[in-house]
């Protein structure tokens, strides 16, 4: 069995740091691109106030205000599947949310986004050098316990993130996406950090570049769905201040134009997790087979299959009830990020407190 290069080792960890160090200047021009982007809003709904208190002096002090939509029980959320709200109500929520196609060009230019852009991707190359002077360290592939899969998970959820701003103008989730990313940095280093060691014999498989490798990209997916998730929600319950009139400090938050409405964000998401559950249908599959060459089995119950297990029929449930039974809206939100905190506990707790076959955290 080879040795441990600890000098690849040593350049690992430097890369780690330095790579949570740049996610954390991408997360502060993110909040600072939402910031500015809040200041410039306020200014010109100043102007557009004053405006229309001009027009409508200009016509016998008439109010020039536009009435409020009415809402019928169809119209309130996101509609049935994902279609959106009636006509007049779509009308009136368009001027306050960023463009449903997510192009480039549809708006205003934003430096610190740029800039934010930028240094995360300045990042994820640091990062990627993290992760393969790991592997080089190693002798073999960085996702062998809780460490190297959080930092392996940190980089994906990065490169994903930038690959998809290649087609879409998706930076209204860079707060929170490049947020995951420094919080699971910040996990793996002070939390689940780990020496470069050798694998366990239950390990040393080309199953674990297959099945590890698959659960990563497809937790990485569910990021960001997480994420567009929790923005869906938000938006969801301004849109409903907005065309109920209502002048609350969620209607007058500026950065939530820059975001496209609820059922962009729907609609997209959904897209996304059905790449991701079939990702997490081929990890299911091929933990199988792995624990049938391995153990003797292909299902054992052990916990952690049990709840990877949950991870998909929750997932499964939400692309049931939105393709086939129209349940839209904050409701399919929220099974998504069911899915998404049953990942989260099947990491840690599952990994941590559960022992087990896949008792691998290297704690």
């Amino acid at each position: 069995m080879p040795e441990i290069n600890e000098t690849f080792a040593r350049w690992s960890e430097l890369f780690m740091y330095l790579a949570a160090l740049t996610y954390m200047f991408a997360f502060i021009a993110f909040s600072w691109d939402v910031a500015a982007n809040s200041r410039i809003t306020k200014r010109l709904e100043a102007a557009q106030e004053s405006k229309k208190e001009l027009v409508g002096a200009g016509v016998g002090g008439k109010s020039a205000s536009v009435p409020a939509a009415v809402i019928s029980s169809t119209e309130q959320g996101t509609g049935a599947r994902g279609m959106g709200y009636q006509r007049v109500a779509t009308a009136k929520i368009s001027a306050h949310v960023a463009d449903s196609d997510m192009r480039y060009g549809s708006g205003e230019r934003r430096p610190a986004a740029r800039a934010a852009v930028a240094i995360m991707v300045l990042g994820c190359l640091v990062h990627a050098a993290g992760v393969v002077t790991r592997g080089l360290a190693a002798h073999r592939v960085p996702w062998g316990n809780m460490y190297e899969f959080c930092t392996t998970g940190a980089f994906l959820v990065t490169a994903v993130f930038l690959v998809f701003l290649v087609f879409r103008d998706l930076r209204f989730v860079g707060t929170l996406v490049s947020g995951l990313a420094l919080v699971m940095m910040t996990a793996a280093t002070m939390g689940f950090n780990t020496p470069v060691g050798q694998l366990k014999p239950a390990l040393q498989s080309y199953w674990l570049v297959i099945h590890v490798s698959i659960a990563v990209l497809a937790s990485a997916v569910f990021t960001i769905t997480f994420a567009m998730a929790v923005l869906q929600l938000v938006q969801t319950a301004r849109e409903r201040q907005i065309l109920a009139d209502q002048d609350t400090s969620l209607t007058r938050m500026g950065f939530m134009r820059l975001i496209p409405s609820a059922t962009a964000l729907e609609n997209f998401a959904f897209r996304l997790n059905t790449v991701g559950f079939a990702m997490w249908t081929f990890t299911l599959a091929a933990g199988a087979i792995w624990a049938e060459k391995a153990w003797g089995r292909y299902w054992g119950w052990d916990t952690k299959e049990v709840w990877t297990f949950i991870i998909w029929v929750v997932y499964a449930a939400y692309l049931h009830a939105r393709a086939t039974r129209g349940w839209s809206g904050p409701p399919s939100a929220w099974l998504s990020i069911a899915g998404y905190l049953c990942i989260i506990f099947n990491f840690t707790v599952v990994n941590v407190f559960f022992s087990g076959l896949h008792s691998y955290s290297g704690l």
